[in-house]
């Protein structure tokens, strides 16, 4: 039966290759253009965008909309600061619309400077892609910006995980033969990989930073990696005063738990899904997923996140109210750090530290015998 397919299905897939291949040219050319990096809006009132998301999403974005509103007084009472609550990025209304982000909630989303966002479903299989992917195509939001402290092992690592290329960008388009063979795509081009590498060492020459590893699997996966690695090595040239490492993804893993030498190791930039990968292992070094927050930045736009997902089971067990808030706190003092309000990101960094840190009077772990979300929420605002 395959045999008599077997000329169909090449040339269907040398036809979707050929379309997904001109898309990400001329992806790559309008990027080099500047067409995807228009300025940001020349008044300086500001637009936060809240998105609940799936799962827990709702519950911890509750408490970080009520720590915004205490930390951001005086600027929503003066009209320089506005939220905005943005509905139908659920799992609900994107099947049953068939689309990642409906048009309606992504015109929504695009009227806002910057997002604070919870966690959203992405369905397994199918062709759906996850909402986030698409988010940061259409928002060009093309660094994941990851920060990982632990003060007393003396870590202090930045993440720059490439966004918007890698394994991601087509994850929804590769070939399927039934009962033969898949094949997915990974695209890297010139311009995505020097933009996220200078991003990487701009943080690092500002921030005093004197090492950069640039993770691949260059050895294996030659010519996307191969690309990845000469194109960070050839902006490394323009920061002399930077240390540019290779290192392969898989003894990078190793090392973050070699408690010998991982606190060498300062700032990182990755493909997207290397980086999707080790920044979770890095956070639970840290303390766990839920204690690590992450910023998505482009030319236009910013989204910051929490890292985890949206904890199914904790919903099916009836414990979303005993979620665990800090990672959506880390994101949104991100955030606030982002838009200069640098005193207030470093009242909440510090409270954060004592409520996680320091005092551990009120202690979440997702079960009905730790603390309630509002109640740590409680908390770090009385400390803020």
């Amino acid at each position: 039966m395959f045999d008599d397919k077997k000329e169909d299905y090449i040339k269907k897939a040398v036809s979707d290759f050929e379309t997904v291949l001109r898309e990400q040219i001329n992806r790559s050319e309008r990027m080099k253009d500047g067409e995807n990096n228009p300025s940001h809006k020349a008044d300086k009132d500001i637009t936060i965008g809240l998105i609940g998301g799936d799962g827990i999403g709702p519950v911890i974005m509750k408490e970080a909309e009520r720590l915004l509103r205490e930390l951001l007084a005086e600027e929503l009472e003066a009209g320089k600061v506005s939220l905005k609550n943005i509905e139908g990025l659920t799992i609900e209304n994107r099947t049953a619309l068939g689309k990642s982000v409906p048009e309606d909630v992504l015109s929504e989303i695009k009227s806002c400077d910057v997002l604070l966002k919870g966690p959203t479903t992405t369905p397994k299989g199918g062709t759906m892609e996850s909402a986030n992917v698409t988010l940061r195509r259409e928002l060009d939001l093309y660094a994941n910006v990851r920060p990982v402290s632990v003060p007393e092992e003396g870590i202090d690592w930045t993440f720059f995980r490439e966004n918007t290329e890698g394994e991601y960008v087509l994850g929804s388009r590769g070939i399927e033969i039934p009962d033969v063979l898949t094949m997915d795509f990974k695209v890297t081009t010139e311009p995505g990989t020097r933009r996220i590498a200078k991003a990487a060492f701009d943080f690092a020459r500002a921030n005093g930073k004197t090492n950069v590893s640039i993770v691949t699997k260059a050895n294996i996966i030659k010519k996307t990696d191969g690309s990845f690695s000469k194109i960070c090595h050839e902006i490394a040239a323009e920061y002399p005063e930077i240390e540019a490492e290779d290192w392969y993804i898989d003894i990078m893993t190793a090392n973050l738990v070699n408690k010998d030498i991982r606190n060498k190791f300062q700032v990182f930039v990755l493909p997207n899904l290397y980086g999707d990968i080790i920044t979770d292992e890095a956070a639970e070094i840290q303390g766990g997923v839920g204690t690590a927050g992450s910023a998505n930045l482009g030319s236009r736009y910013a989204m910051f996140e929490a890292i985890h997902g949206t904890a199914p089971r904790m919903v099916e067990e009836g414990l979303a109210n005993y979620a665990n808030p800090s990672s959506i706190f880390k994101a949104a003092e991100m955030m606030i750090r982002h838009l200069g309000f640098t005193e207030k990101a470093d009242r909440l960094a510090e409270a954060l530290y004592i409520c996680s840190e320091k005092e551990k009077k009120v202690v979440v772990t997702g079960t009905a015998e730790g603390a309630k979300c509002s109640e740590f929420a409680d908390y770090v605002i009385s400390r803020l």
